[in-house]
């Protein structure tokens, strides 16, 4: 069972899997964006969430959002942080107060984030 446990992390992620682990462990399906700050890039989640009806989105244009941020993490071998942060955050996202992962090894950032 560890075995496919660890084929499955080392999968890219999906947008899927994102909202599902965003529901599950954050009780919302939170907005997410990659900030950069002083070279440094950060995975955040942002306090609005789909449900809320003031959410600027509709659900479509959400997954659209989330496949770009995605393919970005996976591109950049972050998959794992990412997916295991989430899993395991202890945190939730406040009104005006974001929770950020920092991204570690991503020294290419500037190809893939403008």
């Amino acid at each position: 069972m560890i075995e496919n446990s660890q084929e499955h992390y080392s999968s890219p992620l999906s947008v899927e899997e994102v909202i599902k682990s965003l529901r599950e462990n954050l009780g919302a399906t939170y907005d997410i964006q990659l900030v950069i700050r002083k070279d440094r890039l950060y995975f955040q989640v942002m306090w609005a969430y789909l449900e809320q009806q003031s959410f600027p989105i509709c659900e479509e244009d959400y997954r659209r959002h989330i496949n770009k941020v995605l393919e970005v993490v996976n591109r950049l071998g972050l998959a794992e942080d990412v997916r295991e942060w989430i899993r395991n955050v202890k945190k939730k996202p406040r009104v005006g107060r974001a929770i950020s992962l920092q991204l570690k090894g991503a020294s290419c950032l500037e190809e893939f984030v403008l």
